[in-house]
């Protein structure tokens, strides 16, 4: 299968996706071949790909279906499939418009459950409720950035030493190797500083800010496990994720005035479709506000 090799050498080296994402791509497309395989009766070559019909691919969408998979698991795989054949049509010049036309399930569209501001700033305030004086000003530091700067846990934790004293802004690599310019409010930026100088590790420009106990880099699941904490301390819902955070952070902007477009380019969104669904978070507060304040309501 040498265009799967030359596809996932594609997406990591010069699409420079995350580890996640390739792996996926690699599970899902290994799959496809396995079947197509079994389907045709050979392993796929590229020509094999240039042929392939619409039919063919539902084949292997509906057995997908029947081993349990959800629609947006099916999703998913048609998303991979096309991606691949994008990619064929640039490398091997591979032209298949019934494939690309192709649509998977429709899907309801889900929105984003953010905290109320409340909750959120108790998050903040309570994340460093236990422990000794670094890892409580740690887990502080990490909330904070998730709710009071929008950051994904993961680019968080990417932070290095280098971010240390906290400057008014932070340059973030978020997906795809998207950069952007994120400004630090002085109570991150404080969180940030608080951190640092109580840290008993040397940290150092190029290596991870964040550490856990032993000195290596805080792993994101004692920061999903804090939060499981906290739910329970404060009633929270199970909703509330540390990606909750950077939802309640883009809603609250927007409650407070914010334009869309500067909200997307807090969060790193490529589109402003992306962006758009913060909205509709914002009109369903508006109506439960309306329908209790209203006298007629």
């Amino acid at each position: 299968m040498d265009w799967l090799a030359e596809f996932l050498t594609y997406v990591r080296v010069e699409r420079r996706l995350a580890a996640n994402t390739v792996e996926a791509y690699c599970s899902d497309l290994s799959g496809f071949s396995g079947f197509l395989t079994r389907h045709l009766g050979q392993a796929p070559d590229v020509s094999a790909l240039e042929n392939l019909s619409a039919r063919d691919v539902r084949a292997f969408l509906a057995a997908r279906r029947r081993d349990g998979l959800s629609d947006a698991s099916i999703g998913r795989l048609l998303s991979s499939i096309k991606a691949l054949y994008r990619w064929l049509g640039k490398a091997k010049g591979v032209e298949n418009a019934e494939i690309a036309y192709l649509r998977g399930p429709r899907r309801p569209q889900r929105l984003p459950r953010p905290l109320s501001p409340d909750a959120a700033c108790e998050v903040v305030e309570d994340a460093g409720a236990e422990g000794e004086a670094w890892v409580i000003a740690r887990d502080t530091a990490v909330m904070a950035l998730l709710y009071g700067a929008g950051l994904r846990l993961s680019e968080a934790l990417s932070l290095t030493g280098a971010q240390f004293p906290a400057p008014d802004r932070l340059k973030i690599s978020g997906k795809g190797g998207k950069v952007r310019q994120v400004p630090l409010i002085p109570a991150v930026r404080t969180a940030i500083d608080d951190y640092g100088k109580r840290a008993p590790f040397r940290l150092s420009k190029d290596e991870p800010f964040f550490r856990g106990v032993k000195g290596g880099p805080l792993n994101p699941r004692l920061v999903q496990r804090k939060m499981e904490v906290l739910r329970g301390a404060l009633s929270l819902p199970e909703t509330a994720t540390p990606h909750a955070l950077r939802h309640s952070f883009a809603t609250h902007l927007l409650s407070a005035g914010a334009d869309l477009r500067s909200i997307q380019v807090l969060l790193g969104h490529a589109s402003l479709s992306t962006t758009q669904i913060y909205t509709g978070v914002d009109a369903d507060r508006l109506r439960a506000v309306h329908k209790e304040a209203h006298p007629r309501a």
